[in-house]
């Protein structure tokens, strides 16, 4: 049963109080563009400074996109650069919505490279980003729910809720660590 079927069963008292969502699809964003000399070191590889920031800018926008409210990153949990990217090639990134919290999102981005002579597309890397939603006071806002439908969308689900719950276990031991600190201090 589907989280939109699970709904249509809950009182209609229950169903005020939900939080809107959306399906996976609705937020999807699709980034590209040609690296050039300015992107790259003088041995024609693409700095990967230039890559995370055009990973941001597309998970930004799928984030933005998801919310239609003002997002900010909150973090990266890894960038894994599989293959170089050099000069000339068409940089692809394929941004998705994995999994939704109150206020949080994390967002997957896919990074190919295409050569534009050849048509040989690589894949170059891959990396997680959360996002968080900003109210116009500047504070974390609620999020509509996302929606898994599709069998990858539904695995890339549940693996991104396992990775946030380990982000949450280590943002509450660097907390601990630092109560501890500052109380030997």
């Amino acid at each position: 049963m589907s989280l939109s079927d699970k709904a249509k069963f809950r009182r209609p008292e229950d169903r005020q109080n939900m939080r809107a969502s959306k399906p996976v699809s609705e937020s999807k964003s699709i980034l590209s563009s040609q690296m050039l000399p300015s992107d790259a070191n003088p041995m024609g590889f693409v700095h990967g400074g230039t890559i995370l920031k055009l990973v941001d800018e597309a998970a930004g926008v799928t984030a933005l996109r998801h919310t239609r409210k003002t997002v900010v990153t909150a973090s990266l949990d890894r960038m894994d650069f599989y293959n170089p990217v050099y000069v000339g090639n068409l940089l692809t990134l394929k941004a998705s919505l994995n999994y939704a919290g109150h206020t949080s999102m994390e967002v997957g981005v896919r990074i190919e490279a295409e050569d534009l002579k050849t048509g040989e597309i690589t894949h170059t890397g891959s990396s997680y980003l959360t996002y968080v939603a900003m109210d116009e006071n500047g504070r974390p806002t609620e999020i509509p729910d996302v929606v898994p439908e599709t069998p990858d969308e539904k695995r890339r689900w549940r693996e991104a809720k396992r990775r946030r719950e380990e982000r949450l276990r280590m943002v509450a031991l660097v907390k601990k660590e630092r109560a501890t600190e500052k109380s030997s201090k």
